[in-house]
């Protein structure tokens, strides 16, 4: 047991995964049923905790080769492929160097970016601009995955960034290949809910109705407290029940933030609702030249509008002439292209027509500068 009692980074174990027993056995009936899944929550709420989580249970582990993929740092279908090929690469060499080799002799468009790592283990080393076919990778993938010599789950995590790929073909391509793979079940998590709606429930969009629904909620906030102060123990450290209960409601239960503001409290120290404010403010004080340097470089619309949004907490009807009018903004056309700009930027999130700041901290940070 680590001498913190939370976790920030990836997924370590069990001892500090809080609950989700529900939606673990939801999604493991759904992958034993052969369908595919699509999870749906607002980050850093836990879905990839949860895939991970799922993919450590013993019998998943040994039954099925385990494949997480993150997109959301990709921006065309060339760095799709490059992240595809290192996940599974990467995931490969953790069961054997057999399985590893398998899927090198699949990628021949790729094979220029193979050497072997210092662990005597093969790596995919490709830069920006080195995959020439895109198309031709990803059949190749999608081959290798069809002849596997066990069933994959493949998850693709912050799946909506395809759509917004400028050649607009991933989508479709995608489709074609997961409808025709046979040897794999698919879990295509994403953050933005109005975005992976519309991918997956618009009837002209390639995945129309092509998989099962999970969404997932925060944490129950008694389990939740429960958790946090059981680590606390076990690491020398008290927590106060009123003082979890403090900070999930200010953050609505988004339990990252919760912890990063405990995991202040210091080695075989105590923590109450006293010191609550402290600690938050000790990490609006970190972030003060990061938040400053966001406003800094924001044209002066999204700015009016940013601080607009912060000022209503969860704002509606952001272009109407009641909204502009009480927040002193330029005009319709105006509001709607910062807004554009602000969720791109990922600054403003949109779920369902409700648009608020999007990083909590910021969010208290901007409400003391503003008010």
């Amino acid at each position: 047991m680590t001498n913190n009692p939370f976790i920030l980074g990836s997924y370590v174990s069990d001892a500090y995964f809080c609950d989700r027993e529900e939606e673990t056995k939801l999604l493991r009936t759904h992958i034993d049923n052969g369908r595919n899944v699509t999870l749906i929550a607002p980050r850093r709420v836990g879905k990839t905790g949860l895939i991970e989580h799922f993919f450590h249970q013993k019998d998943i582990a040994s039954h099925y080769y385990c494949i997480l993929i993150d997109l959301y740092a990709t921006k065309d279908m060339g760095e799709m492929v490059q992240v595809m090929g290192k996940s599974i690469l990467n995931a490969l060499k953790s069961y054997s160097r057999k399985a590893a080799e398998a899927f090198l002799a699949c990628i021949k468009s790729l094979y220029a970016g193979v050497t072997i790592g210092d662990d005597g283990k093969p790596e995919l080393r490709l830069g920006i601009g080195q995959i020439a076919e895109p198309q031709a990778s990803v059949e190749e993938i999608f081959n290798y995955i069809n002849q596997a010599d066990r069933p994959c789950i493949i998850a693709i995590d912050e799946f909506q960034t395809v759509s917004t790929y400028p050649d607009g073909k991933a989508e479709a391509l995608l489709r074609t290949y997961v409808q025709h793979c046979h040897n794999a079940r698919f879990i295509f998590s994403g953050s933005r809910r109005t975005m992976m709606s519309e991918m997956f429930l618009s009837p002209n969009r390639p995945f129309f109705q092509s998989t099962t629904f999970m969404n997932i909620d925060v944490l129950n906030r008694d389990v939740y407290a429960s958790f946090a102060m059981d680590l606390f123990s076990q690491c020398g450290k008290h927590l106060q029940k009123e003082a979890v209960g403090n900070v999930y409601d200010r953050f609505e239960g988004i339990t990252w933030y919760v912890q990063r503001t405990f995991a202040l409290t210091p080695d075989h120290g105590s923590c109450d609702e006293s010191m609550v404010d402290g600690a938050i403010n000790t990490i609006l004080s970190a972030n003060n030249f990061t938040y400053e340097s966001i406003l800094f470089q924001l044209p002066a619309k999204q700015k009016e509008l940013l601080f607009a949004v912060c000022k209503a907490g969860k704002a509606e009807q952001v272009t109407s002439t009641r909204f502009i009018r009480q927040y002193h903004l330029s005009s319709a056309s105006s509001v709607q292209s910062a807004l554009r700009g602000l969720i791109e930027k990922e600054f403003v999130s949109n779920d369902f027509g409700k648009y608020e700041v999007y990083d909590k901290f910021f969010a208290l940070w901007l409400k003391e500068k503003i008010m």
